[in-house]
């Protein structure tokens, strides 16, 4: 009979957190790309890029928990919250696009770090080694080099407003950390399904009432053309494959081992930019 140590249990869920965190991260950065690539298409709709992927987690979700019939163990309200600052989390972050480069969102994406594990510390009342405590200091010092290096760069930083972009992507990202420790307990404490059905519907809700108020004018004035049109599907499907895949990684590993996951993302789009945009544009 072959017995398994505790040791080689973890090892073993630690290099599968590992190996779903970078899927995660390379999903992560094609939606930086694809946000990246509406904005340039002089599209101003952040809500309505994360609306359908909210509904296929509703429908698909949905209808799992409808079929299951299981009882609620989550109060609604808590997740009709939790969903809002998805929402507005999301908003934020895309909305930076118009105002920053692409390089300096994806590098201040690394803020979420140190807000999840003071969120879960204060919350969750996970404890932490000092080695984490000084990566948490290390990772704030370097978005602090990011935010100063904006500041001096004017027009060389690209965007129109770089500062004002970095501020936009530092709220979204603070509002996306406490999303994932508000996961981290939900799915902990509940049923995982339960919470993608809920974030997925509420998460509709919101975004749909937001797009009636903010971006309605806006589509009515977008040229739905193929190319804009796979690329909201694209983002949907990424979204959808995102969020189902950060639930397992959370209940599993944890929300930190999930944003500690992002730190890759650099990496993915040096080989994206690498092997596909600069590729295109020399063809060009």
């Amino acid at each position: 009979m072959v017995c398994f140590s505790f040791n080689e249990m973890n090892a073993k869920k630690t290099l599968i957190g590992l190996g779903l965190g970078q899927i995660i991260s390379l999903l992560s950065t094609f939606l930086s790309f694809a946000a990246s690539e509406v904005t340039r298409k002089g599209i101003n709709a952040p809500t309505t890029q994360s609306f359908m992927g909210y509904l296929s987690l509703a429908i698909v979700y949905g209808g799992i928990m409808l079929y299951r019939r299981p009882g609620i163990k989550v109060k609604w309200y808590h997740c009709l919250l939790l969903a809002f600052v998805d929402v507005e989390g999301n908003f934020l972050v895309v909305k930076a696009y118009q105002y920053t480069s692409l390089t300096s969102v994806m590098l201040l994406d690394c803020w979420a770090i140190p807000c999840v594990m003071v969120l879960t510390w204060v919350f969750l009342k996970t404890k932490y080694r000092m080695m984490k405590i000084s990566g948490v200091v290390i990772c704030f010092l370097g978005v602090v080099m990011v935010v100063f290096s904006d500041v001096h760069a004017g027009d060389r930083a690209g965007g129109s407003n770089p500062v004002k972009g970095d501020l936009l992507v530092l709220a979204g990202t603070t509002l996306s950390a406490a999303c994932d420790v508000g996961e981290e307990f939900f799915v902990k404490n509940g049923d995982m399904i339960e919470l993608l059905a809920f974030l997925g519907t509420f998460g509709t809700i919101v975004a749909a009432v937001q797009i009636s108020i903010l971006e309605r004018g806006v589509l009515k004035e977008i040229h739905w053309s193929t190319e804009t049109i796979l690329l909201y599907l694209g983002v949907a499907l990424a979204l959808f494959l995102l969020y189902s895949l950060v639930a397992v990684l959370i209940q599993t590993n944890g929300a930190t081992m999930f944003n500690l996951s992002y730190l890759t993302s650099d990496m993915w789009a040096v080989l994206i930019r690498t092997f596909g945009y600069h590729e295109k544009e020399r063809e060009r």
